[in-house]
């Protein structure tokens, strides 16, 4: 297994962040993605749909306070953390790291049937 990274992360309802606040929070993203373009700073951030960590029993907790289907922001960086949770309400925050026994592939999304 590679090297362990440090994952950050705010989760909450597919619905609220990619349908209710989708819009905003797509021009949101692309803002910061140009941002980061503009400064050739590599993106650091991913918009995953019913992430796979969530599975994970270190995130049992977690999981249950987010309506589900879920989709979560995931960053490496802990500024750009910060700069999400000062733009999102309603959503649950936390971390991981990965890869792992319990989460072998931190961007994954779960297979919907």
């Amino acid at each position: 297994m590679s090297q362990s990274q440090q994952y950050y992360f705010v989760a909450a309802s597919r619905k609220y962040l990619c349908e209710d606040e989708g819009k905003p929070l797509n021009e949101t993203l692309n803002e910061r993605r140009r941002n980061f373009e503009a400064r050739n700073m590599e993106i650091n951030f991913w918009l995953v749909e019913q992430p796979a960590f969530l599975e994970a029993p270190e995130m049992a907790s977690i999981k249950k306070q987010i309506p589900q289907p879920a989709a979560a922001i995931i960053t490496t960086d802990p500024n750009t953390m910060r700069w999400l949770k000062l733009r999102l309400e309603f959503v649950v925050s936390g971390e991981f790291s990965a890869p792992s026994d319990a989460i072998p592939a931190p961007l994954a999304s779960l297979a919907i049937v």
